[in-house]
């Protein structure tokens, strides 16, 4: 099965690889996504093709999700200007290694002139001592450090390799990016060779699980081929195998989600998300969540939506659900999946559990409405900038009182412009429910004390 048309022996070792090694790129043409980093001129570019002069070569931190080509992009800077090649893994790696790979650069140089590439694959795992250790080597080029992370460098790393190297960032592939990526496997002798073809709604189903993830979906792929093979009708070896979504389902064990990102599940799902927490139904709230998670969801666009609905829906009536929801937005963004996951759900369950109020939200458009309609005058003479030259001739700043000299902090002042004044409007409404039932009698006293009414 998945014979690779081309190779030396078919029995050989190549067909024990994973179908993501055997498809990993071999040049800069093959690889996906990745535009900005990868731009001419850049100087992971420069890295790649070998480029010399004054400038040299610099070694780089690759940092981004995973399947997002560190691994690809290091095997590409090694075999580009005939480099020596070492790979460690910060997992298993330590100082020791780190100072044998140095000694073996030293001979290298010294006998045959060829630098060395060290791919450090989760570098952010090594402590601080032992990224010291790669301090001597990079600084002198000794080696061309290329050191792959899934954290932010700037927790991660020390600031002296940081310094001595070029951050480059990857971002997740996009859904085209990774459907070019399945399309190639299938065909390329390195990959199925032609042997399968897979059904338009198993091509959709393996990008949405794959998540941005290229190596998640030529996994994923390999085993639905491994499926529908075992599944081909009897005596029909011969033929193309087709993979259907059935087989794709099959090999991951989990069903496709009828979710389309772009078109109307996508809304529908996220307005059935929001209704739920607004509605405080939390079970409602979760299954939304677990929809769009499953669907391959961007964990950030969900976590944006329950921050806007912590203001506009919970608001004052549990003025932390706001707090939870902005720490969730930050987390997600540092975390990813699968752990944003509860991240998610926990601030889901504040926001549906809490006290409504859209007493803010109102008031903020309430006022909008009057600004738009032209209400509103000038700004009362007191109230004005007095700070600059000509201000006290105009009068500005006279009369106005200081809040902190007042008695109880507050004082009668005229505030609103005159007209809005005259109306007596009244934007914030306080709903009663939760915390907001104590601002409701705060928020009367105070207009009492400022506005005598």
């Amino acid at each position: 099965m998945f014979s690779v048309a081309g190779s030396p022996d078919a029995a050989g070792s190549d067909l024990f690889l994973p179908l993501a090694v055997r498809m990993r790129p071999q040049n800069l043409q093959e690889v996906a996504g990745q535009r900005d980093a990868l731009r001419p001129g850049s100087p992971l570019r420069r890295l790649i093709e070998g480029q010399g002069g004054p400038a040299g070569a610099l070694s780089a931190i690759l940092w981004g999700p995973p399947g997002t080509g560190k691994t690809t992009l290091a095997h590409l800077v090694a075999h580009s200007a005939d480099r020596r090649f070492v790979e460690l893994s910060a997992v298993t790696a330590g100082v020791k290694d780190v100072r044998s790979v140095m000694d073996q650069a030293t001979r290298e140089r010294n006998l045959y002139g060829r630098q060395t590439v060290l791919f450090l694959d989760e570098i952010h795992r090594f402590t601080k001592a032992q990224q010291d250790a790669l301090l001597p080597g990079v600084e002198n080029r000794l080696v061309i450090l290329v050191a792959a992370t899934t954290e932010n460098p700037s927790f991660s790393i020390i600031a002296p390799l940081l310094s001595r190297s070029v951050l480059v960032t990857l971002t997740s592939l996009d859904d085209d990016d990774v459907r070019g990526v399945v399309e190639r496997a299938l065909l390329d002798d390195r990959g199925l060779a032609g042997e399968f073809t897979l059904a338009q709604e198993g091509m959709e189903h393996v990008v949405r699980m794959a998540g941005g993830d290229a190596r998640r979906a030529l996994t994923t792929l390999e085993a639905a081929a491994g499926v529908a093979d075992d599944d081909r009708a009897a005596g029909a070896e011969d033929a193309t195998v087709q993979i259907t979504l059935g087989h794709v389902e099959q090999a991951v064990a989990q069903a496709a989600v009828r979710y389309d990102r772009a078109g109307d599940q996508h809304y529908d799902v996220a307005s059935a998300f929001i209704k739920s927490m607004r509605g405080s139904d939390v079970d409602a709230a979760l299954h939304y969540l677990a929809r769009q998670l499953e669907a391959g969801e961007d964990p950030r666009f969900i976590a944006r939506r329950i921050v806007i609905s912590a203001s506009e829906d919970v608001g004052l009536g549990d003025p932390t659900a706001l707090q939870t929801a902005v720490a969730a937005l930050h987390a997600v963004a540092q975390i990813g999946m699968p752990e944003a996951r509860i991240i998610l759900a926990q601030a889901v369950v504040h926001n549906a559990l809490a006290p409504k109020s859209n007493a803010a939200y109102n008031g903020i458009n309430a006022a909008i409405a009057d600004v738009r309609a032209g209400k509103g005058g000038a700004v009362p003479a007191h109230l004005r900038g007095s700070g600059y030259a000509g201000a006290a001739r105009l009068g500005h700043g006279k009369g106005y009182r200081y809040s902190h000299d007042e008695p109880a902090g507050v004082g009668a002042q005229q505030y609103l412009p005159d007209d809005l004044l005259a109306e007596d409007v009244d934007y914030y409404r306080p709903s009663g429910r939760g915390w907001e039932e104590r601002l409701g009698s705060r928020w009367a006293e105070l207009r009492r004390i400022i506005r005598g009414r």
